[in-house]
């Protein structure tokens, strides 16, 4: 299945990267600074978070003489959410808003999983070289640790991959999927810590944190952004388990659907 996968993709490779090309274009067709806004995007939200907690409400982390360390810890969270609401939002929609094209033109529709990966793919490569010019500058560069970030984005990725790809087929047939999902992903924020570190919370409220695959994830984000440490590869387990089998519940709906999905569309 994996090589038949692969076959198809690398067939179709032309179609992937020009869908990429122009979906980047049109984003930003007829606007004054064009590709210039995915920089200039980030940067704005980098900036604030930094004046703002840094700055103006004095925020810190617990047991950090460092004023920036707030800052910094919350936009590496943020830039990881962003990935993952970037990939699953557009992956629960992918079938339903290229409904036409897939009525019209005979293509693999594996590849429309890979077009919202690797388009977040880009606009996460944008922002984060931006974040890592801001922790350059500010003498905060993690070093070799930052080695980590590859396979942290890995196995991010296979798990918004899975997720994505489970909600894109339901979403075909159930449209309340897309709806529930939206309303979950709001709770799922605030049950990830990104904005408050884990270690303010009592002890019973940090395992309960435990169950969500994000949390060791973002933690290591964190730890790798603020600290220069190298992640507890064992504490990625359960996203990476999960990924997996998202991925493979994700594969085997979409194999059994994918003719039904044309109709129903």
């Amino acid at each position: 299945m994996l090589l038949s996968l692969y076959r198809s993709l690398h067939n179709y490779r032309g179609f992937i990267l020009g869908s990429v090309q122009r979906e980047f274009q049109a984003r930003y067709r007829n606007s004054l600074f064009g590709a210039l806004w995915p920089i200039f995007n980030p940067l704005s939200m980098i900036i604030v978070y930094t004046v703002i907690f840094s700055q103006i409400m004095r925020a810190r982390l617990p047991d950090v003489d460092d004023s920036m360390a707030y800052s910094v810890y919350l936009c590496a969270g943020l830039l990881a959410w962003g990935l993952f609401s970037e990939i699953t939002l557009r992956s629960q929609n992918m079938f339903l808003e290229n409904a036409n094209l897939l009525k019209k033109i005979s293509f693999p529709r594996i590849c429309l999983p890979v077009i919202v990966l690797i388009n977040a793919g880009i606009n996460f490569a944008i922002i984060i070289s931006l974040f890592l010019g801001f922790l350059l500058i500010t003498g905060r560069w993690p070093g070799m640790a930052l080695l980590a970030l590859i396979p942290l984005i890995a196995v991010q990725m296979m798990f918004c991959a899975g997720l994505g790809m489970v909600l894109g087929v339901l979403n075909v047939f159930f449209r309340d999927v897309g709806q529930l999902f939206s309303i979950c992903l709001q709770f799922w924020f605030w049950l990830t810590p990104i904005v408050y570190p884990v270690t303010i919370l009592p002890e019973w409220v940090q395992r309960l944190l435990q169950l969500n695959p994000l949390t060791n994830l973002f933690s290591s984000y964190q730890n790798l952004f603020l600290y220069g440490q190298w992640p507890v590869w064992s504490s990625l387990l359960p996203v990476f388990i999960t990924g997996v089998v998202f991925c493979l519940i994700g594969l085997r709906l979409f194999r059994q659907r994918v003719g039904e999905m044309v109709d129903e569309l």
